[in-house]
Protein backbone atom coordinates (compact mmCIF):
# COMPACT_ATOMS: atom_id res chain seq x y z
CA UNK A 1 0.00 0.00 0.00
CA UNK A 2 1.19 3.52 -0.73
CA UNK A 3 2.46 5.43 2.25
CA UNK A 4 -0.49 7.31 3.66
CA UNK A 5 1.20 10.70 3.54
CA UNK A 6 1.53 10.28 -0.20
CA UNK A 7 -2.12 9.34 -0.46
CA UNK A 8 -3.07 12.57 1.24
CA UNK A 9 -0.95 14.51 -1.21
CA UNK A 10 -2.59 12.72 -4.12
CA UNK A 11 -6.07 13.40 -2.81
CA UNK A 12 -5.21 17.04 -2.21
CA UNK A 13 -4.21 17.24 -5.84
CA UNK A 14 -7.72 16.22 -6.74
CA UNK A 15 -9.58 18.97 -5.00
CA UNK A 16 -10.26 20.01 -8.56
CA UNK A 17 -12.46 16.93 -8.90
CA UNK A 18 -15.51 19.19 -8.73
CA UNK A 19 -14.59 20.10 -12.29
CA UNK A 20 -15.61 16.61 -13.28
CA UNK A 21 -18.79 16.51 -11.18
CA UNK A 22 -21.93 15.07 -12.66
CA UNK A 23 -24.57 17.59 -13.66
CA UNK A 24 -27.04 16.37 -11.07
CA UNK A 25 -24.76 17.61 -8.28
CA UNK A 26 -25.49 20.64 -6.17
CA UNK A 27 -25.38 23.51 -8.66
CA UNK A 28 -21.83 23.47 -9.98
CA UNK A 29 -22.97 25.18 -13.17
CA UNK A 30 -20.21 27.76 -13.20
CA UNK A 31 -17.49 25.20 -12.54
CA UNK A 32 -18.94 22.79 -15.07
CA UNK A 33 -18.46 25.29 -17.86
CA UNK A 34 -14.73 25.55 -17.24
CA UNK A 35 -12.50 24.55 -20.14
CA UNK A 36 -9.37 23.84 -18.09
CA UNK A 37 -7.70 20.68 -19.37
CA UNK A 38 -6.21 18.35 -16.74
CA UNK A 39 -4.64 15.86 -19.14
CA UNK A 40 -1.38 16.07 -17.22
CA UNK A 41 -2.98 14.57 -14.08
CA UNK A 42 -1.70 11.06 -13.39
CA UNK A 43 -4.82 8.89 -13.89
CA UNK A 44 -3.58 6.28 -11.39
CA UNK A 45 -3.81 8.84 -8.60
CA UNK A 46 -7.33 9.77 -9.66
CA UNK A 47 -8.22 6.08 -9.73
CA UNK A 48 -6.98 5.64 -6.16
CA UNK A 49 -9.10 8.55 -5.05
CA UNK A 50 -12.16 6.89 -6.59
CA UNK A 51 -11.39 3.64 -4.77
CA UNK A 52 -11.16 5.54 -1.49
CA UNK A 53 -14.47 7.30 -2.20
CA UNK A 54 -16.33 4.01 -2.45
CA UNK A 55 -14.65 2.56 0.62
CA UNK A 56 -15.28 5.62 2.77
CA UNK A 57 -18.97 5.13 3.43
CA UNK A 58 -20.32 6.60 6.63
CA UNK A 59 -22.79 6.03 9.42
CA UNK A 60 -25.95 6.51 7.39
CA UNK A 61 -25.34 3.20 5.62
CA UNK A 62 -25.36 1.56 9.03
CA UNK A 63 -28.57 3.25 10.10
CA UNK A 64 -30.33 2.39 6.85
CA UNK A 65 -29.00 -0.68 5.04
CA UNK A 66 -27.60 -2.48 8.10
CA UNK A 67 -31.07 -2.17 9.60
CA UNK A 68 -33.00 -3.16 6.48
CA UNK A 69 -31.15 -6.47 6.24
CA UNK A 70 -31.31 -6.80 10.03
CA UNK A 71 -27.69 -7.01 11.08
CA UNK A 72 -27.69 -4.03 13.39
CA UNK A 73 -30.23 -1.60 14.77
CA UNK A 74 -30.52 1.53 16.88
CA UNK A 75 -33.64 2.17 18.99
CA UNK A 76 -32.92 5.89 19.19
CA UNK A 77 -34.66 8.48 17.03
CA UNK A 78 -33.60 11.97 15.91
CA UNK A 79 -30.07 11.64 14.51
CA UNK A 80 -30.36 7.84 14.66
CA UNK A 81 -33.56 7.53 12.65
CA UNK A 82 -33.36 4.93 9.94
CA UNK A 83 -34.53 1.44 9.06
CA UNK A 84 -35.52 0.62 12.65
CA UNK A 85 -38.37 3.12 12.30
CA UNK A 86 -38.99 2.31 8.62
CA UNK A 87 -38.68 6.01 7.96
CA UNK A 88 -36.68 8.00 5.46
CA UNK A 89 -34.49 11.07 5.74
CA UNK A 90 -32.71 12.60 2.79
CA UNK A 91 -29.35 12.33 4.60
CA UNK A 92 -29.50 8.59 3.95
CA UNK A 93 -28.90 9.10 0.25
CA UNK A 94 -25.22 8.28 0.51
CA UNK A 95 -25.07 6.06 -2.59
CA UNK A 96 -26.09 9.09 -4.65
CA UNK A 97 -22.96 10.85 -3.42
CA UNK A 98 -20.92 8.58 -5.69
CA UNK A 99 -22.09 10.90 -8.49
CA UNK A 100 -20.10 13.65 -6.80
CA UNK A 101 -16.86 11.72 -6.37
CA UNK A 102 -16.23 8.16 -7.53
CA UNK A 103 -18.25 8.32 -10.77
CA UNK A 104 -16.72 11.46 -12.32
CA UNK A 105 -13.25 10.25 -11.34
CA UNK A 106 -13.59 6.79 -12.86
CA UNK A 107 -15.28 8.20 -15.96
CA UNK A 108 -12.33 10.54 -16.38
CA UNK A 109 -9.74 7.78 -15.82
CA UNK A 110 -11.44 5.65 -18.48
CA UNK A 111 -11.40 8.62 -20.88
CA UNK A 112 -7.79 9.56 -20.16
CA UNK A 113 -6.44 6.03 -20.67
CA UNK A 114 -8.53 4.96 -23.66
CA UNK A 115 -6.36 3.88 -26.59
CA UNK A 116 -3.12 4.18 -24.61
CA UNK A 117 -1.36 0.80 -24.82
CA UNK A 118 0.84 1.77 -21.88
CA UNK A 119 -2.27 2.24 -19.73
CA UNK A 120 -4.24 -0.78 -20.97
CA UNK A 121 -4.50 -2.44 -17.57
CA UNK A 122 -5.32 0.76 -15.72
CA UNK A 123 -7.98 1.53 -18.33
CA UNK A 124 -9.69 -1.82 -17.85
CA UNK A 125 -9.38 -1.85 -14.07
CA UNK A 126 -11.11 1.54 -14.08
CA UNK A 127 -13.89 0.11 -16.27
CA UNK A 128 -14.38 -2.67 -13.70
CA UNK A 129 -14.46 -0.22 -10.80
CA UNK A 130 -16.84 2.07 -12.68
CA UNK A 131 -19.22 -0.84 -13.24
CA UNK A 132 -18.98 -1.82 -9.57
CA UNK A 133 -19.88 1.70 -8.43
CA UNK A 134 -22.75 2.12 -10.88
CA UNK A 135 -24.09 -1.28 -9.84
CA UNK A 136 -24.39 -0.09 -6.24
CA UNK A 137 -26.20 3.10 -7.25
CA UNK A 138 -28.71 1.50 -9.62
CA UNK A 139 -29.38 -1.32 -7.15
CA UNK A 140 -30.32 1.30 -4.56
CA UNK A 141 -32.53 3.54 -6.74
CA UNK A 142 -33.49 1.88 -10.03
CA UNK A 143 -33.16 4.10 -13.11
CA UNK A 144 -30.28 6.58 -12.79
CA UNK A 145 -28.11 8.79 -15.02
CA UNK A 146 -25.62 6.39 -16.59
CA UNK A 147 -24.28 7.11 -20.07
CA UNK A 148 -24.22 10.88 -19.45
CA UNK A 149 -23.14 10.71 -15.81
CA UNK A 150 -19.77 12.21 -14.89
CA UNK A 151 -19.60 14.37 -18.03
CA UNK A 152 -20.36 17.73 -16.46
CA UNK A 153 -16.86 19.03 -17.07
CA UNK A 154 -15.70 17.32 -20.24
CA UNK A 155 -18.94 17.69 -22.19
CA UNK A 156 -20.86 20.27 -20.11
CA UNK A 157 -23.77 17.88 -19.54
CA UNK A 158 -25.24 19.32 -16.37
CA UNK A 159 -28.66 17.65 -16.54
CA UNK A 160 -27.90 14.05 -17.51
CA UNK A 161 -30.63 11.80 -18.81
CA UNK A 162 -31.74 8.78 -16.79
CA UNK A 163 -31.32 5.34 -18.33
CA UNK A 164 -33.47 2.36 -17.46
CA UNK A 165 -31.99 -0.20 -15.12
CA UNK A 166 -32.40 -2.86 -17.81
CA UNK A 167 -30.26 -0.85 -20.23
CA UNK A 168 -27.75 -0.11 -17.47
CA UNK A 169 -27.34 -3.77 -16.55
CA UNK A 170 -26.94 -4.71 -20.20
CA UNK A 171 -23.98 -2.35 -20.38
CA UNK A 172 -22.56 -3.29 -16.97
CA UNK A 173 -22.40 -6.93 -18.02
CA UNK A 174 -20.72 -5.98 -21.30
CA UNK A 175 -18.20 -3.75 -19.54
CA UNK A 176 -17.27 -6.31 -16.91
CA UNK A 177 -16.95 -9.03 -19.54
CA UNK A 178 -14.83 -6.98 -21.94
CA UNK A 179 -12.67 -5.27 -19.32
CA UNK A 180 -11.89 -8.50 -17.47
CA UNK A 181 -10.90 -10.23 -20.70
CA UNK A 182 -8.72 -7.28 -21.75
CA UNK A 183 -6.65 -7.22 -18.56
CA UNK A 184 -3.25 -8.68 -19.36
CA UNK A 185 -1.00 -9.77 -16.46
CA UNK A 186 1.90 -10.02 -18.92
CA UNK A 187 1.78 -6.26 -19.42
CA UNK A 188 2.45 -3.42 -17.01
CA UNK A 189 1.34 -3.48 -13.39
CA UNK A 190 -1.00 -0.68 -12.34
CA UNK A 191 1.62 1.42 -10.64
CA UNK A 192 0.67 2.77 -7.20
CA UNK A 193 -2.85 1.30 -7.22
CA UNK A 194 -4.31 0.83 -3.72
CA UNK A 195 -6.66 -2.14 -3.77
CA UNK A 196 -4.34 -4.84 -5.11
CA UNK A 197 -1.01 -3.06 -5.20
CA UNK A 198 -1.18 -3.00 -9.00
CA UNK A 199 -1.52 -6.78 -9.38
CA UNK A 200 -3.30 -7.25 -12.70
CA UNK A 201 -4.10 -10.93 -12.12
CA UNK A 202 -6.04 -9.98 -9.00
CA UNK A 203 -7.98 -7.31 -10.87
CA UNK A 204 -8.87 -9.89 -13.49
CA UNK A 205 -10.22 -12.20 -10.77
CA UNK A 206 -12.19 -9.32 -9.28
CA UNK A 207 -13.64 -8.46 -12.69
CA UNK A 208 -14.90 -11.97 -13.39
CA UNK A 209 -16.19 -12.38 -9.82
CA UNK A 210 -18.17 -9.13 -10.20
CA UNK A 211 -19.42 -10.34 -13.59
CA UNK A 212 -20.82 -13.42 -11.84
CA UNK A 213 -22.40 -11.17 -9.20
CA UNK A 214 -24.00 -8.89 -11.80
CA UNK A 215 -25.25 -11.80 -13.88
CA UNK A 216 -26.89 -13.47 -10.88
CA UNK A 217 -28.69 -10.22 -10.10
CA UNK A 218 -30.91 -10.98 -13.13
CA UNK A 219 -31.74 -14.54 -12.06
CA UNK A 220 -35.48 -13.86 -11.80
CA UNK A 221 -36.15 -10.93 -14.12
CA UNK A 222 -34.07 -12.22 -17.06
CA UNK A 223 -32.76 -15.74 -16.41
CA UNK A 224 -31.65 -16.22 -20.02
CA UNK A 225 -29.27 -13.26 -19.87
CA UNK A 226 -28.18 -14.28 -16.39
CA UNK A 227 -27.29 -17.76 -17.61
CA UNK A 228 -25.44 -16.41 -20.66
CA UNK A 229 -23.14 -14.21 -18.59
CA UNK A 230 -22.69 -16.76 -15.82
CA UNK A 231 -21.38 -19.14 -18.46
CA UNK A 232 -19.07 -16.43 -19.84
CA UNK A 233 -17.68 -15.81 -16.36
CA UNK A 234 -17.24 -19.52 -15.63
CA UNK A 235 -15.59 -20.16 -19.02
CA UNK A 236 -12.90 -17.57 -18.25
CA UNK A 237 -11.76 -19.77 -15.34
CA UNK A 238 -10.50 -16.74 -13.47
CA UNK A 239 -12.61 -16.30 -10.35
CA UNK A 240 -11.15 -15.53 -6.95
CA UNK A 241 -9.59 -18.77 -5.72
CA UNK A 242 -8.77 -18.06 -2.06
CA UNK A 243 -9.05 -15.37 0.61
CA UNK A 244 -5.79 -13.91 -0.65
CA UNK A 245 -7.78 -12.69 -3.66
CA UNK A 246 -10.37 -10.81 -1.59
CA UNK A 247 -10.87 -7.18 -2.60
CA UNK A 248 -9.90 -5.53 0.68
CA UNK A 249 -9.32 -1.88 1.42
CA UNK A 250 -6.91 -1.75 4.32
CA UNK A 251 -6.82 1.02 6.88
CA UNK A 252 -4.36 2.52 9.32
CA UNK A 253 -4.66 4.88 12.31
CA UNK A 254 -4.01 7.70 9.81
CA UNK A 255 -6.31 6.41 7.05
CA UNK A 256 -9.24 5.27 9.15
CA UNK A 257 -12.15 2.94 8.56
CA UNK A 258 -15.18 5.23 8.36
CA UNK A 259 -17.48 2.67 10.00
CA UNK A 260 -14.94 2.20 12.78
CA UNK A 261 -14.46 5.91 13.26
CA UNK A 262 -18.22 6.17 13.82
CA UNK A 263 -18.94 3.04 15.86
CA UNK A 264 -15.82 3.12 18.00
CA UNK A 265 -16.47 6.63 19.23
CA UNK A 266 -19.68 8.64 19.63
CA UNK A 267 -22.10 5.94 18.41
CA UNK A 268 -20.60 2.96 20.20
CA UNK A 269 -23.48 2.67 22.68
CA UNK A 270 -26.26 3.37 20.18
CA UNK A 271 -26.28 0.35 17.86
CA UNK A 272 -26.92 -3.31 18.65
CA UNK A 273 -27.04 -6.67 16.87
CA UNK A 274 -30.56 -7.65 15.87
CA UNK A 275 -32.48 -10.52 17.37
CA UNK A 276 -32.95 -11.93 13.85
CA UNK A 277 -29.21 -12.20 13.27
CA UNK A 278 -28.32 -13.50 16.73
CA UNK A 279 -31.04 -16.14 16.83
CA UNK A 280 -30.26 -17.44 13.35
CA UNK A 281 -26.59 -17.96 14.19
CA UNK A 282 -27.54 -19.55 17.50
CA UNK A 283 -30.03 -21.90 15.82
CA UNK A 284 -27.23 -23.23 13.62
CA UNK A 285 -24.67 -23.37 16.45
CA UNK A 286 -22.59 -21.15 14.17
CA UNK A 287 -19.13 -20.54 15.68
CA UNK A 288 -19.06 -17.06 14.12
CA UNK A 289 -21.58 -15.93 16.74
CA UNK A 290 -18.92 -15.86 19.45
CA UNK A 291 -16.54 -13.99 17.15
CA UNK A 292 -18.95 -11.44 15.75
CA UNK A 293 -20.48 -10.31 19.02
CA UNK A 294 -19.94 -9.39 22.61
CA UNK A 295 -22.32 -8.36 25.33
CA UNK A 296 -21.80 -6.14 28.34
CA UNK A 297 -23.88 -8.38 30.56
CA UNK A 298 -26.06 -6.49 33.01
CA UNK A 299 -25.03 -2.99 31.81
CA UNK A 300 -27.70 -0.38 32.48
CA UNK A 301 -25.80 2.60 31.04
CA UNK A 302 -23.10 3.14 28.45
CA UNK A 303 -20.71 3.89 31.33
CA UNK A 304 -21.23 0.33 32.54
CA UNK A 305 -20.16 -1.16 29.22
CA UNK A 306 -16.81 -2.12 30.65
CA UNK A 307 -14.39 -4.99 30.07
CA UNK A 308 -15.40 -6.50 33.40
CA UNK A 309 -18.91 -7.08 32.03
CA UNK A 310 -17.88 -8.16 28.54
CA UNK A 311 -18.74 -11.69 27.46
CA UNK A 312 -18.34 -13.40 24.09
CA UNK A 313 -20.08 -16.55 25.24
CA UNK A 314 -22.49 -17.46 22.39
CA UNK A 315 -25.08 -18.73 24.86
CA UNK A 316 -25.25 -15.33 26.55
CA UNK A 317 -25.72 -13.14 23.45
CA UNK A 318 -29.03 -11.29 23.23
CA UNK A 319 -30.20 -9.59 20.03
CA UNK A 320 -32.41 -6.50 19.96
CA UNK A 321 -35.79 -6.89 18.23
CA UNK A 322 -36.43 -4.38 15.46
CA UNK A 323 -39.14 -1.75 15.39
CA UNK A 324 -38.94 -0.49 18.96
CA UNK A 325 -37.95 2.96 20.17
CA UNK A 326 -35.77 3.60 23.19
CA UNK A 327 -39.04 3.98 25.15
CA UNK A 328 -41.08 1.02 23.86
CA UNK A 329 -38.14 -1.40 23.96
CA UNK A 330 -38.32 -1.24 27.76
CA UNK A 331 -41.40 -3.47 27.64
CA UNK A 332 -39.34 -6.15 25.89
CA UNK A 333 -36.50 -6.36 28.40
CA UNK A 334 -37.93 -9.25 30.41
CA UNK A 335 -38.93 -11.18 27.29
CA UNK A 336 -35.46 -10.75 25.79
CA UNK A 337 -33.59 -11.51 29.00
CA UNK A 338 -31.84 -8.15 29.43
CA UNK A 339 -32.02 -5.35 31.99
CA UNK A 340 -31.50 -2.33 29.72
CA UNK A 341 -30.77 -1.25 26.17
CA UNK A 342 -27.06 -1.36 26.94
CA UNK A 343 -27.35 -5.04 27.90
CA UNK A 344 -28.05 -6.20 24.31
CA UNK A 345 -25.25 -7.69 22.20
CA UNK A 346 -23.09 -5.58 19.91
CA UNK A 347 -20.75 -6.35 17.07
CA UNK A 348 -17.27 -6.52 18.49
CA UNK A 349 -15.92 -3.12 17.47
CA UNK A 350 -12.39 -4.11 18.48
CA UNK A 351 -12.47 -6.63 15.61
CA UNK A 352 -14.85 -5.32 12.98
CA UNK A 353 -15.29 -1.62 13.61
CA UNK A 354 -12.02 -0.30 14.92
CA UNK A 355 -10.33 2.53 13.07
CA UNK A 356 -7.88 0.20 11.32
CA UNK A 357 -10.33 -2.54 10.33
CA UNK A 358 -10.38 -3.43 6.61
CA UNK A 359 -13.42 -3.15 4.38
CA UNK A 360 -14.35 -5.84 1.87
CA UNK A 361 -15.80 -5.20 -1.58
CA UNK A 362 -15.89 -8.75 -2.94
CA UNK A 363 -14.67 -12.03 -1.47
CA UNK A 364 -13.81 -15.56 -2.46
CA UNK A 365 -16.57 -16.88 -0.17
CA UNK A 366 -19.24 -14.69 -1.79
CA UNK A 367 -18.09 -15.78 -5.24
CA UNK A 368 -18.20 -19.47 -4.31
CA UNK A 369 -21.72 -19.09 -2.96
CA UNK A 370 -22.92 -17.47 -6.19
CA UNK A 371 -21.16 -20.22 -8.13
CA UNK A 372 -22.91 -22.84 -5.97
CA UNK A 373 -26.25 -21.20 -6.78
CA UNK A 374 -25.41 -21.16 -10.49
CA UNK A 375 -24.63 -24.89 -10.26
CA UNK A 376 -27.94 -25.57 -8.53
CA UNK A 377 -29.73 -23.66 -11.31
CA UNK A 378 -27.89 -25.67 -13.97
CA UNK A 379 -25.96 -22.69 -15.29
CA UNK A 380 -22.54 -24.05 -14.32
CA UNK A 381 -21.05 -27.51 -14.02
CA UNK A 382 -19.57 -28.89 -10.84
CA UNK A 383 -20.69 -29.95 -7.40
CA UNK A 384 -22.56 -27.19 -5.54
CA UNK A 385 -21.89 -28.94 -2.23
CA UNK A 386 -18.15 -28.48 -2.76
CA UNK A 387 -18.52 -24.82 -3.70
CA UNK A 388 -20.75 -24.28 -0.66
CA UNK A 389 -18.23 -25.91 1.68
CA UNK A 390 -15.42 -23.85 0.15
CA UNK A 391 -17.46 -20.72 0.84
CA UNK A 392 -18.24 -21.54 4.46
CA UNK A 393 -14.64 -22.40 5.23
CA UNK A 394 -13.39 -19.27 3.51
CA UNK A 395 -15.82 -16.92 5.23
CA UNK A 396 -15.04 -18.28 8.67
CA UNK A 397 -11.34 -17.90 7.91
CA UNK A 398 -11.99 -14.39 6.51
CA UNK A 399 -12.83 -13.07 9.96
CA UNK A 400 -9.15 -13.27 10.89
CA UNK A 401 -8.49 -10.73 8.14
CA UNK A 402 -10.35 -8.19 10.27
CA UNK A 403 -8.19 -8.91 13.28
CA UNK A 404 -5.73 -11.69 14.07
CA UNK A 405 -7.69 -12.41 17.25
CA UNK A 406 -10.97 -12.93 15.35
CA UNK A 407 -10.21 -16.56 14.62
CA UNK A 408 -12.74 -19.36 14.25
CA UNK A 409 -10.95 -22.55 15.38
CA UNK A 410 -10.42 -25.16 12.66
CA UNK A 411 -12.22 -27.82 14.69
CA UNK A 412 -15.26 -25.57 15.02
CA UNK A 413 -15.30 -24.98 11.26
CA UNK A 414 -15.11 -28.73 10.58
CA UNK A 415 -17.92 -29.44 13.04
CA UNK A 416 -20.16 -26.79 11.52
CA UNK A 417 -19.61 -28.03 7.97
CA UNK A 418 -20.24 -31.64 9.02
CA UNK A 419 -23.50 -30.60 10.67
CA UNK A 420 -24.69 -28.37 7.82
CA UNK A 421 -23.82 -29.79 4.38
CA UNK A 422 -25.66 -28.21 1.48
CA UNK A 423 -29.17 -29.65 1.21
CA UNK A 424 -29.69 -30.50 -2.46
CA UNK A 425 -32.91 -32.45 -1.90
CA UNK A 426 -34.67 -29.66 -3.78
CA UNK A 427 -33.65 -26.54 -5.69
CA UNK A 428 -35.43 -24.25 -3.23
CA UNK A 429 -33.85 -25.88 -0.19
CA UNK A 430 -30.41 -25.36 -1.69
CA UNK A 431 -31.13 -21.76 -2.71
CA UNK A 432 -32.37 -20.97 0.79
CA UNK A 433 -29.30 -22.40 2.49
CA UNK A 434 -26.88 -20.75 0.06
CA UNK A 435 -28.42 -17.33 0.41
CA UNK A 436 -28.73 -17.42 4.18
CA UNK A 437 -25.01 -18.07 4.14
CA UNK A 438 -24.54 -15.18 1.71
CA UNK A 439 -26.29 -12.92 4.22
CA UNK A 440 -23.55 -13.73 6.72
CA UNK A 441 -20.68 -13.77 4.21
CA UNK A 442 -21.44 -10.27 2.94
CA UNK A 443 -21.04 -8.66 6.36
CA UNK A 444 -20.37 -5.72 6.55
CA UNK A 445 -20.99 -4.89 2.86
CA UNK A 446 -24.60 -3.84 3.36
CA UNK A 447 -25.22 -2.76 -0.24
CA UNK A 448 -24.58 -6.31 -1.47
CA UNK A 449 -26.47 -8.02 1.35
CA UNK A 450 -29.51 -5.80 0.74
CA UNK A 451 -29.46 -6.40 -3.01
CA UNK A 452 -29.11 -10.17 -2.68
CA UNK A 453 -31.92 -10.34 -0.11
CA UNK A 454 -34.23 -8.52 -2.52
CA UNK A 455 -33.18 -10.78 -5.38
CA UNK A 456 -33.64 -14.10 -3.57
CA UNK A 457 -36.04 -13.44 -0.69
CA UNK A 458 -33.48 -14.93 1.71
CA UNK A 459 -33.06 -14.56 4.58
CA UNK A 460 -36.74 -14.54 5.47
CA UNK A 461 -36.92 -11.46 7.68
CA UNK A 462 -39.66 -10.42 10.11
CA UNK A 463 -41.67 -7.38 9.08
CA UNK A 464 -40.82 -4.28 11.08
CA UNK A 465 -43.67 -3.67 13.58
CA UNK A 466 -42.92 0.03 14.20
CA UNK A 467 -46.34 1.74 14.44
CA UNK A 468 -45.37 4.83 12.42
CA UNK A 469 -43.68 2.91 9.61
CA UNK A 470 -43.79 4.64 6.23
CA UNK A 471 -44.23 1.18 4.64
CA UNK A 472 -46.56 -0.60 7.11
CA UNK A 473 -46.52 -4.35 6.71
CA UNK A 474 -43.71 -4.24 4.16
CA UNK A 475 -39.98 -3.67 3.74
CA UNK A 476 -37.71 -0.90 2.51
CA UNK A 477 -36.89 -2.07 -1.01
CA UNK A 478 -35.14 0.98 -2.47
CA UNK A 479 -33.78 4.42 -1.65
CA UNK A 480 -35.79 7.51 -2.56
CA UNK A 481 -34.26 9.94 -5.03
CA UNK A 482 -32.61 12.95 -3.32
CA UNK A 483 -34.64 16.12 -2.94
CA UNK A 484 -31.86 18.14 -4.59
CA UNK A 485 -32.35 16.13 -7.78
CA UNK A 486 -35.92 17.42 -8.00
CA UNK A 487 -34.47 20.90 -8.31
CA UNK A 488 -31.30 20.45 -10.36
CA UNK A 489 -32.48 17.74 -12.79
CA UNK A 490 -36.26 17.87 -12.45
CA UNK A 491 -37.32 17.06 -16.02
CA UNK A 492 -35.16 13.96 -16.35
CA UNK A 493 -36.04 12.74 -12.87
CA UNK A 494 -39.76 13.12 -13.49
CA UNK A 495 -39.48 11.12 -16.69
CA UNK A 496 -37.72 8.33 -14.77
CA UNK A 497 -40.31 8.41 -11.99
CA UNK A 498 -43.25 8.28 -14.39
CA UNK A 499 -41.63 5.39 -16.23
CA UNK A 500 -40.92 3.33 -13.10
CA UNK A 501 -43.51 4.34 -10.52
CA UNK A 502 -46.62 5.81 -12.19
CA UNK A 503 -48.53 5.36 -8.93
CA UNK A 504 -45.91 7.32 -6.98
CA UNK A 505 -42.43 6.70 -5.61
CA UNK A 506 -42.28 4.76 -2.35
CA UNK A 507 -39.62 3.06 -0.27
CA UNK A 508 -41.24 -0.31 -0.92
CA UNK A 509 -41.43 0.19 -4.69
CA UNK A 510 -39.60 -2.53 -6.60
CA UNK A 511 -36.80 -1.81 -9.04
CA UNK A 512 -36.60 -3.57 -12.41
CA UNK A 513 -34.62 -6.69 -11.48
CA UNK A 514 -36.66 -7.08 -8.28
CA UNK A 515 -40.02 -7.33 -10.07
Amino acid sequence: MIVMKKIKLYITAFLAVALFAVGCDKGFDEINTSKIDLKTTNPAYLFNSAIIDVTGRGGNYILQEFGVIQWMVSPFGASQVGANYNQWTDKQNEPWNFFQNAIPKTVEVVRMTKGDDRKQNLHNAARIWKAYVFMQITDAYGDIPYFQAGLGYTEQIITPEYNTQQVIYTDLLKELDEASAALDPAKEVISGELLYGGNVANWKKLGYSLLLRAAMRLSKVDPATAETYVKKAVAANSFMSSNSDNAIMKHTPEFQNSYGNWLSSTERGNLYATKTFVEFLRSKNDPRLGVFLYRFEGATTSAQQTDARKTKDPAKQRGMPIGYSNLTIVDQFTVEGVVAIHDFSQFDHTYFFNNSAPQFHCTYAQTQLLLAEAMVRGWATGDPKVAFENAVRADMARLAQFNSAAVVPAAAIDAYIAAHPLDVSSTEAALEQINYEYWIATFPLSTEAWANWRRTGYPVLPVNPYPSSQVPGDFIRRHLYPEIEKITNKENLEAALNRQFPQGEKMNSRIWWHK
